[in-house]
């Protein structure tokens, strides 16, 4: 599964184009499954949706818990042994684990399935390495906006197929979905090439940081990256409102159905396509990556508050255009991040970030989930749904402080600035 390494220069673009797409097909077979998964497990509970939610709320967690443990490891093994060969076992693996959940005829199967999900899907570790590998550190946040462009893509194409291929069976979107993750498998079999050189991978597999925690350690050696850290696990903590309660919530407060959480769900990637190819480059550009950070942080802020308040589906809609504007954040975060590390440690420092990224899906499934469910049901003070949008706004106003603090671009190191004197 090798090939020869990316040149630095001749084939950047290219490059980046290869891990576009492939990115975007892992995206756009698991947004297939987003409309179907909550409602598949209400079905296993007999339409209890206060119930399901603690479900989906267990899923959430298991599939995180699993992806804290597998990230690092995949970082680790694509510094020592390249990134081109754990993208394809990941995408393979991918590919079989969705076939077993299209056949899952019971809630522990179909759990079963997605912690195998869990730990092929960590891929996205490699990725962000790769993006690392084949850019320089002034265009980075504009290339990992490309990457969450094609999040945007994934998630405006993926549920409206997946809405409707489950109208017609549950069952379907997974079928598809593997379809997809084989076919990004021999895509990138025969067309991705390789971006890290021999000479630039690590001697050996560490294990000191593949395992979850002293992959978190090695983060404590950047100071500076630590404390942006806390903001990449508090803000992916609020995240995960989103796959946690949205399908439900939505049905039960607006009576939407998988058509129009189909659509909705597309109207996000659209927003989302937008910020991230025609603006987050721009904005950079102009404000740098500080201000960038502090701006998407509090637009996420505004957008859960007018999600929570919302009583009528035409003022949720109103906040997606603002809570849009948060995904500019994410790059702006990566960008700080990777220049303070050299090419040696950057898959293992993405893989220490998105072990915090599934840390922070341990504990945010289930505080969104069962304050959703707590506050639907029959014994709480107050009927409260919005409640977890809430408890999400809180979160990324402490983010937004601690980024405050933290969100800074790094000096010249000293070497570099004597040579300039």
């Amino acid at each position: 599964m090798t090939s020869p390494s990316a040149p630095v220069s001749g084939a950047r673009r290219a490059a980046l184009v290869f891990i576009f797409i492939t990115v975007l097909i892992d995206v756009l077979s698991f947004g297939l499954i987003i409309p179907v998964l909550p409602h598949l497990i209400e079905d296993f509970v007999g339409g209890d949706t206060a119930k399901a939610a603690y479900w989906v709320g267990l899923f959430g967690t298991v599939f995180a818990l699993i992806q804290f443990v597998f990230s690092p490891i995949q970082g680790s093994l694509s510094d020592r042994y390249g990134r081109r060969p754990v993208i394809l076992i990941s995408c393979l693996g991918l590919g079989l684990d969705f076939i077993l959940m299209a056949v899952a005829n019971t809630l522990p199967l179909l759990l079963i399935g997605r912690i195998i999900s869990g730990i092929t899907a960590a891929s996205f570790t490699t990725a962000n390495a790769y993006v690392a590998d084949v850019t320089p550190p002034e265009q980075r946040a504009k290339s990992f906006g490309m990457i969450g462009a094609a999040f945007g893509v994934g998630f405006v194409i993926g549920p409206v197929i997946g809405s409707q291929l489950g109208a017609i069976d549950m069952r379907l979107p997974f079928w598809f979905a593997a379809g997809l993750a084989l076919l990004n498998f021999f895509y990138g079999w025969f067309v991705l090439p390789e971006s890290l050189p021999p000479e630039k991978r690590t001697a050996r597999f560490d294990w000191a940081h593949a395992n979850p925690f002293g992959s978190l350690m090695l983060l404590k050696r950047y100071p500076q990256v630590f404390g942006l850290a806390a903001v990449v696990f508090i803000a992916n903590m609020a995240h995960y409102v989103y796959p946690s309660i949205f399908v439900l919530f939505a049905g039960y407060q607006y009576q939407w159905g998988l058509d129009k959480v189909g659509w909705v769900l597309a109207v996000v990637g659209v927003f989302n396509i937008i910020v991230n190819v025609a603006l987050i480059g721009r904005v950079v550009a102009w404000v740098g990556e500080r201000r960038t950070l502090l701006f998407g942080l509090a637009c996420g802020v505004i957008g859960f508050i007018v999600y929570g308040s919302a009583d009528t589906g035409l003022i949720f809609l109103l906040g997606l255009p603002i809570s849009a504007l948060w995904a500019m954040a994410a790059p702006a975060t990566q960008a700080l991040v990777t220049r303070q590390v050299g090419a040696h440690e950057q898959g293992r420092i993405q893989g220490a970030l998105m072990s915090l990224v599934s840390l922070a899906g341990v504990v945010g499934p289930a505080i969104f989930a069962s304050s959703f469910g707590y506050f639907i049901g029959k014994s709480a003070p107050v009927h409260l749904p919005g409640a977890p949008w809430y408890i999400a706004a809180a979160l990324l106003g402490i983010g937004l402080l601690i980024a405050w603090r933290y969100a800074r671009v790094p000096a010249p190191a000293p070497a570099a600035a004597d040579a300039v004197a």
